[in-house]
């Protein structure tokens, strides 16, 4: 992902001369060094702070924070006759520092900008740098490094682990595999930015050129001679008089932590060196090394221990039985994704009812926080039987803990043990759309801004997965109780546990309907073969729903139960649609909206696959950039219930939760669809 690095020729440093020198701060008329932080009176906000040992700390292991530190003083970079921005050269020494060992969100930035103020900034893939309207303007007058540790497919990320050049945009206008090449061989050598390790990195602009050069290396060595990017750009038209010169940082779902030990910088010069073993440490999470004494007494402790072998032994065999998990050799490939059954079980407390989140057709879930990272996450517990084809099942669940969209709840892992599979989820601090939707009494509701800005994310993200990802990805089951909503109320699609990918431009193979009553398309039914259309069909039942605060199946007047989309349809028909709209809302939205949002509902709940719109035509009549074809009569002239009827659909004569599963003549499975 691209994130805003802006860098500033530092003409400004030649008012340094106002900050305090001490022993770790250095300051001349054309250069700067600052070898920890502690004695340098940074301009911080969000969780960044200055440790005791002079340590930068940009974020401190929460999820979705950010941090900025800029230094106090701003850049003149224009000092100049001919008010070009001039030569200049930076040079600063960090750390990444992640719960996980192959696994961070999101990275950290060199910052030169117009303003110390990034409150608008967003976090996670946006690095605190900028935000959805922002991002692109030239009025951003931003220059960007990115030290990146996630690929992002919206701003064009090449891997999740590169170093990028920004400008005004976090779309990198060069980037690279994060390395150096080696003096002597030439070759490429990859370093790791998540590797617990400090590194440097060095950015040069010469003002003749309008060169711009980023060079990084391992901490214990001196800077390469060939640059990783060498990038033109004319930074005159970018950056601002003045202008200010820090790092920012942000972190998504996981944990990380994004650490500065020290910075310098020249004016028409290179940036001194800085001398490492004057740099702070960074913080030790995890194993550390044998102490002196534990080395001593080690041998003593381990005769003692043997003394203890036959007690140890019969415990460790009833421990294990507790904790034994199925394993196959197959499923070594899939390490990195596992969870050890051991930490879900500590996470849950036993899965104990009281962390109980809800329960569905497939299995029930869990909330529990594990126990080496923190990290709250979602549990959901699935059975299984080996006939089901779980190999299939793991492979394409791996890959889809692949994706990453900011309207996907993000599927971390599994377990498996006995004849239980157990998917391990990003957790959702506000639960599921349903509970707001039909929340009785007090309870919190929704308004009319917050549901419409949950349907356009929901098909943002099944876009994504229909279209833009690797693979097909047709998720199944989409309603409101697998719609959740981060602690911002953004909606987040979820429970994956019954996609299935294939590859674009070949047909799905599965013939197994699974689904939930009111959501499923008729020609799904028929053939039993899911795809992105039958998927279509459930989001247009879901903005119906959203929309009308109403289940899939109601009762009419008579008592009698329909479906909601010909309920619709109904008054669509004899022109009163608006009075569909949920009563709680009290008339408090834009009728514009809501009639555009029921009508686009109609069009992709048409029976006929082919009449209903692809994901990127419904993401552009909600955005208002096509309009909705004409809607005659003739072309809604239907009526789904009947229809269903006469495939061979029988729906329960019963009041269906969004949970509930339906009943068919002509469906032979409703487990996984494997």
């Amino acid at each position: 992902m691209s994130c805003h690095l802006f860098f500033v020729p530092v003409l400004f440093l030649c008012h340094l001369s106002i900050l305090a020198s001490v022993a770790t701060t250095a300051s001349n008329g054309d250069h700067f060094i600052d070898i920890g932080f502690t004695s340098m009176n940074l301009i911080l906000d969000g969780a960044a702070t200055v440790m005791q040992n002079g340590l930068l700390e940009l974020t401190n292991a929460t999820t979705h924070q950010k941090g900025h530190a800029f230094h106090p003083t701003p850049l003149h970079l224009r000092e100049s006759k001919d008010g070009m921005v001039q030569s200049f050269s930076v040079a600063f020494v960090f750390g990444i520092i992640s719960s996980y060992i192959d696994f961070s969100t999101h990275g950290m930035a060199l910052v030169i900008g117009p303003s110390t103020n990034l409150s608008a900034a967003l976090t996670d893939q946006y690095l605190g740098l900028t935000n959805t309207l922002d991002n692109g303007k030239v009025s951003n007058h931003m220059l960007a490094i990115e030290l990146d540790t996630v690929l992002n497919i919206d701003f064009h990320d090449i891997n999740a682990n590169h170093v990028g050049v920004d400008i005004n945009s976090l779309i990198s206008k060069e980037s690279h595999d994060a390395g150096y090449y080696d003096d002597k061989s030439g070759s490429f050598q990859k370093l790791s930015l998540i590797s617990r390790e400090a590194m440097q990195v060095w950015v040069d602009y010469d003002r003749e050129t309008t060169l711009i050069n980023v060079t990084m290396a391992p901490l214990s060595m001196a800077k390469p001679k060939r640059p990783l990017i060498s990038t033109i750009y004319n930074l005159s038209k970018v950056l601002m008089e003045p202008s200010y010169i820090g790092f920012s940082s942000a972190t998504g779902p996981g944990n990380s932590r994004h650490y500065v030990l020290g910075w310098s910088f020249g004016f028409n010069r290179s940036a001194p060196a800085i001398d490492v073993s004057k740099l702070p440490k960074l913080p030790q999470f995890g194993s550390k090394p044998l102490s002196r004494i534990l080395e001593i007494t080690l041998p003593i402790v381990s005769a003692v221990l043997m003394l203890a072998v036959g007690t140890a032994a019969i415990l460790l065999v009833r421990r294990r039985l507790r904790y034994t998990e199925l394993r196959e050799d197959w499923e070594i490939e899939f390490g990195p994704h596992r969870f050890a059954y051991k930490d879900l079980f500590h996470a849950t407390k036993g899965f104990k009812d009281k962390y109980l989140l809800g329960a569905g057709g497939f299995g029930m879930v869990y909330k529990g926080v594990l126990p080496s990272s923190r990290v709250e996450v979602a549990v959901k517990k699935v059975s299984h039987g080996s006939k089901q084809g779980v190999k299939e099942f793991i492979a394409e669940i791996v890959s889809i803990g692949r994706i990453r969209h900011r309207n996907l709840v993000q599927l971390l892992g599994y377990c498996r043990r006995k004849d239980e599979l157990i998917l391990v989820y990003e957790y959702m601090s506000n639960g599921s759309l349903d509970k707001y939707l039909y929340s009785q009494g007090d309870d919190p509701t929704m308004d009319w801004f917050q549901r419409f800005s949950v349907i356009k994310g929901i098909a943002s993200g099944l876009h994504y997965l229909h279209e833009r990802w690797e693979k097909v990805v047709v998720h199944r089951d989409i309603k409101t109780s697998n719609v959740l909503l981060d602690k911002e109320m953004n909606g987040r699609l979820g429970d994956f546990g019954l996609a299935k990918l294939y590859d674009h431009g070949t047909n799905p193979q599965t013939t197994h309907v699974v689904g939930t009553t009111g959501y499923l398309a008729p020609e799904l039914v028929r053939t039993g073969k899911a795809t992105p259309l039958s998927d279509i069909f459930a989001f247009g039942t879901f903005m119906l729903e959203v929309t009308c605060g109403q289940r899939p199946i109601k009762k009419d007047e008579q008592g009698n139960y329909i479906l909601l989309v010909d309920w619709v349809l109904e008054h669509w028909h004899s022109g009163s649609m608006m009075e569909t709209v949920d009563r709680k809302l009290q008339g408090k939205y834009k009728p514009d909206e809501v009639s555009l949002v029921l009508k686009v509902g109609l069009l992709c709940s048409h029976p006929s696959a082919t009449a209903r719109p692809s994901m990127q035509q419904v993401l552009q009549y909600l955005d208002g950039e096509m309009p909705l074809p004409e809607m005659t009569r003739a072309d809604l002239s239907f009526n789904m219930l009947a229809l269903l009827q006469r495939k061979g659909l029988h729906v329960m004569s019963c009041p269906c939760s969004s949970t509930t599963m339906m009943s068919s003549g002509i469906i032979s499975d409703l487990s996984w669809g494997r």
